[in-house]
């Protein structure tokens, strides 16, 4: 067992199988680049310290350049036998530079390590997700230029309930995924504190400066207390919280393209390019993308549960379980950095078909509010109002006919305060922009809205 850097205190040598169970570098290979530069950063550390000489420190960047170099290039040998990612850049160094290699990790230990590598990977990754959550929202907020005449129906329980304008519709989107872009800022802060320089979980005695090794790393705190920093992981559930609550909301977006583009409602069209055909019905066009994305939020929201359970009864402070951990977060950060681009253009394919849109907005009965609120500016108590309203539709419900084919003398029957005016009160096509105030479907606020956020956007 020498030949492992643990292996002194042990005679017999690991069983084959339980050396392939417990291998991690099958997927932490991925943090390959983060730990050479960690390793020169610690390297610099420890001639900065006194351990190293500048003439040692010159050797072993240059044998961590040539790794990375290797590492970039796929010659990279990566091998199960070292365990892990560290191991193996290790013996790489090793083999390159010969026993200084072994000088590196004085005063860390891989409980520090892999900590570190896993903060620079999260916060790198979510730099990259909060990019295209920017790009998301530009392009959302293009289509609702596009469409900002387009009336549609909207709806709650999936039933007809108000008509409002198409751009209102996609600016609701705009929000889910400012809020998503937020939590992932969050998330980054909360990430950008280094626990190099913990070690196993007491500190190290050599006195590294780890002010110096947290600028050169791009950190710009450090943990504050080792047995903490060593075992912490929240910075990965909120990373996997983050991914979840976005592919939710990537998922409901998946969920209304589903629908409105069934021959049901046919109010959007959606591009072949994200579509497939049947293997025996040749007339269908199934909405493909939308599907696979909805079908993703399951598995990201997996790997949130999936680590929490990892986390909810470790004891301080490192323990095996935390190998776990890499699986999960790195299966949400390329689901997301996958998906993104794909819903990104997505998002710049949708066509609502506005002929249709048109056949059904004098159905369902949409400016019942409207019609109410008519009465209550007539001095009418709501809730009497609300009743009213309820009659009259019960009424064009058993004759087939809705609102505006009623005449005023029908209107009058269900309550005086009726005039002429109601009708251009009830009219589909101009409730929208009867609405008032901040948020709205207004085609004035909607306007305004647009402005703010290509401002805010960029």
């Amino acid at each position: 067992m020498k030949n492992r850097a643990w292996g002194g205190r042990f005679k017999n040598i690991q069983k084959g199988e339980f050396l392939e169970f417990s291998a991690s570098i099958d997927f932490d290979k991925k943090l390959a680049l983060l730990d050479i530069r960690q390793n020169i950063v610690q390297s610099m550390a420890l001639q900065k310290a006194g351990i190293i000489s500048k003439t040692e420190l010159a050797k072993i960047e240059k044998g961590l350049r040539e790794i990375e170099n290797e590492v970039l290039t796929g010659k990279f040998k990566f091998r199960i036998e070292d365990e892990d990612v560290h191991m193996n850049i290790e013996r790489r160094l090793r083999e390159k530079v010969g026993g200084l290699a072994g000088k590196v990790h004085t005063g860390r230990s891989r409980n520090d390590q892999v900590s570190t590598d896993l903060r620079l990977y999260t916060m790198e990754k979510g730099r990259e997700i909060i990019s295209l959550l920017k790009r998301l929202q530009k392009r959302l907020v293009l289509q609702a230029e596009k469409h900002i005449d387009y009336i549609m129906p909207a709806y709650t329980h999936l039933q007809m309930a108000q008509p409002v304008r198409v751009a209102h519709w996609f600016l609701a989107y705009v929000e889910m995924f400012s809020r998503d872009q937020e939590r992932f800022m969050e998330g980054v802060a909360r990430t950008d504190s280094m626990p190099l320089g913990s070690g196993a979980l007491a500190g190290n005695n050599f006195g590294l400066d780890r002010k110096f090794q947290a600028r050169l790393l791009g950190f710009t705190k450090i943990s504050n207390n080792s047995i903490d920093a060593v075992s912490d992981r929240d910075f990965a559930l909120d990373f996997c919280y983050a991914s979840s609550v976005l592919f939710m909301h990537i998922s409901r977006l998946s969920e209304e393209l589903v629908i409105f583009s069934s021959s049901e409602f046919n109010t959007v069209s959606l591009p072949d390019e994200i579509c497939t055909g049947s293997s025996i019905m040749p007339q269908k066009k199934n909405p493909d993308l939308p599907e696979l994305l909805r079908g993703k939020a399951g598995r990201v929201t997996g790997n949130l549960l999936n680590l929490l359970m990892t986390l909810k009864g470790l004891p301080l402070a490192y323990n095996r379980d935390l190998q776990e951990d890499k699986p999960a977060l790195f299966d949400s950060s390329e689901q997301v950095l996958s998906g993104l681009p794909l819903v990104i253009e997505m998002v710049g394919m949708i066509k609502f078909n506005k002929n249709v849109l048109e056949s059904r907005i004098d159905k369902g009965f949409m400016t019942a509010v409207d019609m109410a609120d008519y009465l209550v500016m007539k001095g009418v108590p709501f809730r009497d109002a609300h009743h009213v309203v309820g009659e009259i539709v019960g009424y064009c419900e058993s004759r087939g006919i809705s609102f505006m084919e009623l005449s005023l003398a029908d209107l009058k029957k269900y309550s005086k305060f009726f005039g002429k005016d109601i009708f251009s009160f009830i009219n589909p096509r101009l409730s929208p922009d009867r609405k008032k105030g901040i948020g709205t479907t207004a085609k004035k606020e909607i306007l305004r809205q647009i402005k703010r956020l290509k401002g805010h956007l960029g």
